[in-house]
């Protein structure tokens, strides 16, 4: 017999589906902690002999033929060293295995044993995989509770999404949802409490800034937001909450195809916008009231299968609304400066989405300001018969601001084509890509060709983009529109916008102090002041910089002060053919070393 401290090395491994069922058991209150469970690890460090190539082989090897039992996967995944981190190369392999109709039921099968009794992660792994092409109803106990480990619960997700779109996005809260004041939700959520459901929903911070598109989605998907509105047809907190979920879904910091694949976006589109006379007319209520009408306009709500002229009828609604005394009243102003902003901002941009051209034009660009109080960027939005370019093509990040598509001229045509950039990722194109198109004149029309979307360069399930012709007057005629209309923008854009044209204007005006002009538009923390950076190295002037990889970054703030746009940006340009900017500029980008041998100390 073996002696007692032999024993736990030779009991049989338990299946990950079994330890995470004795997890949830042995929790106090049955609920899964922040980010669910780690899965269970043999100790030691991670041996890996493989290169990438070599272990996608092995994967594929493992795989072909498809075995009949899990144990036989199990032994191949052992003999030829495919280990947990090894997970994903096994979810690509599974996705791409050719199953003829006569071994579904069998890979069916297979799924399901190794979901169930899998005790190592490739094969739970595959299983998983599996069933995400072939799992049924039966299949979402299983796929949800291997879902609370952290390692499998995007996985598991994906394959919930095409069987129990609410189990999809339970797990999904529960091992993504780690901000605190969404772990109520998630609790009452968790143990379907349909009253507690409501009474955290409503309770939640009434901006939701801090929920993303991708928690948004699963929060109306996971508390049926739908049946609750259906049954709380008077309710006006409940409606703003929903109202501003799907503000959530449709930010273009996010991906659009979050609101795009919400099955009942349409549903709470129209809910919300034919009840909007319930909500009181505040500057809140305003503002969300807005930005739903500029995702309707320009922003992924327009992408929405909506039938047939009801996008129109429900832009009439809110313009209607907005457009009456007390809502007017309720953005005449505020006490505090964001409440000012945020005023602003309504004045100015309310009637913008309520003027699109009928039909919709073949090329439109519509600049749109966000809610200043969501700190949104200002994208040149460029729509295509109506429907937005970037959100439609890319979704990584919002269009190009209108000082890099417009104010630089970047989308006029010439004969020669031109690549133009027209979106990049929010963290970077080396990051998560961007989106490219090129432009060309031909003769009386303007060309739109080669769609280009990076890192990859491919479009996945969708093709790539037909080119498009434009008649090339009505072309020009639009961006000079779209160049000259400065309704959108407040007065600390306008200054910088006005700073920006003149150091186009006259670069002397940099030169002569050894700058080049850099980064020229409002401040992200204060919009109400113009920020302007330049570049200097010693030597720049004259094309022969000292060290010119090692430049020095200054930053000018110039505070909105009340005047005319035209007088404050004029005195600034006055300054630097005067004054050395440096002198009252401070160091911003550039190596501390090299700042101090130049004689500005980094603060």
């Amino acid at each position: 017999m073996s002696a007692p401290d032999e024993r736990p090395a030779l009991a049989p491994p338990i299946a990950l589906y079994d330890h995470v069922q004795r997890l949830l058991r042995e929790s106090s209150d049955a609920v899964p902690p922040p980010r669910g469970y780690p899965l269970p690890r043999k100790p030691g460090p991670r041996t890996d002999p493989f290169s990438w190539e070599a272990a996608e082989h092995a994967v594929q090897k493992a795989l072909d033929p498809l075995p009949e039992d899990p144990d036989t996967l199990r032994r191949r995944f052992e003999e030829l060293g495919v280990q947990h981190h090894h997970r994903h190369l096994v979810r690509t392999a599974v996705a791409a295995l050719e199953l003829p109709a006569e071994q579904l039921a069998a890979a069916r099968s297979l799924g399901r044993g190794l979901a169930r009794r899998g005790t190592t992660v490739p094969t739970v792994a595959a299983g998983i995989a599996l069933l995400r092409r072939l799992g049924e109803p039966e299949d979402v106990p299983c796929l949800s509770a291997l879902g609370l480990f952290r390692d499998l619960a995007g996985p598991a997700v994906h394959a919930l999404d095409a069987l129990d779109r609410r189990a999809a996005a339970l797990v999904h809260l529960v091992a993504r949802g780690r901000r605190d004041e969404l772990r109520p939700l998630i609790r009452a959520l968790w143990k379907d409490d349909r009253q507690a459901v409501y009474t955290e929903l409503v309770a939640l911070p009434a901006a939701l800034r801090s929920v993303g598109g991708s928690a948004a989605r699963r929060i109306a998907e996971a508390s049926r937001l739908s049946e609750l509105l259906d049954h709380r047809p008077s309710d006006a907190v409940l409606l703003a909450r929903t109202g501003e979920l799907l503000v959530r879904m449709g930010s273009s910091h996010d991906d659009p195809g979050e609101l795009l694949g919400h099955r009942d976006a349409l549903r709470l589109y129209d809910t919300v916008i034919t009840r909007a006379r319930l909500l009181p007319p505040t500057l809140d209520n305003a503002a969300l009231l807005l930005s739903l009408a500029l995702d309707l306009s320009s922003g992924a709500g327009a992408l929405l299968d909506w039938p047939p002229g009801r996008r129109a009828v429900l832009l009439d609604l809110l313009g209607q609304l907005l457009a009456m005394p007390p809502w007017a009243e309720a953005s005449a102003g505020g006490e505090t400066a964001d409440q000012r902003q945020r005023a602003g901002w309504i004045r100015r941009t309310g009637r913008r989405p309520f003027q699109h051209p009928a039909p919709a034009a073949a090329f439109r660009v519509e600049v749109v300001a966000g809610d200043p109080a969501d700190r949104n960027p200002v994208e040149a939005r460029v729509l295509i018969d109506g429907r937005p370019v970037v959100p439609a093509l890319f979704g990584r990040g919002p269009a190009h601001s209108p000082d890099h598509l417009l104010d630089d001229g970047r989308l006029r045509a010439g004969a020669e084509a031109r690549e133009v950039q027209l979106a990049e990722a929010s963290c970077s194109e080396g990051c998560c890509g961007a989106l490219h198109v090129t432009i060309r004149r031909d003769g009386d029309h303007v060309v739109w060709e080669n769609w280009r979307r990076t890192p990859s360069g491919c479009w996945g399930p969708t093709a790539e983009p037909p080119a498009h012709r434009f008649d090339a007057a009505v072309y020009d005629a639009e961006l000079t529109r779209a160049e000259t209309d400065g309704s959108w923008s407040w007065r600390a854009r306008t200054v910088a916008r006005l700073i920006k044209a003149g150091l186009v204007g006259d670069p002397g005006l940099l030169d002569r102090w050894d700058a080049k002009r850099g980064w020229i538009s409002s401040g992200f923390d204060d919009p109400d002041t113009a920020v302007v950076t330049f570049w200097y190295a010693p030597g720049l002037a004259s094309g022969r910089p000292e060290r010119a990889g090692e430049p020095l970054q200054f930053r000018w703030d110039v505070p909105d002060d009340g005047t005319p746009a035209e007088a404050q940006a004029a005195a600034v340009l006055h300054r630097l053919a005067s004054e050395d900017p440096k002198s009252h500029a401070r160091v911003c980008g550039g190596s501390r070393a090299r700042a101090e041998e130049l004689g500005f100390p980094l603060e």
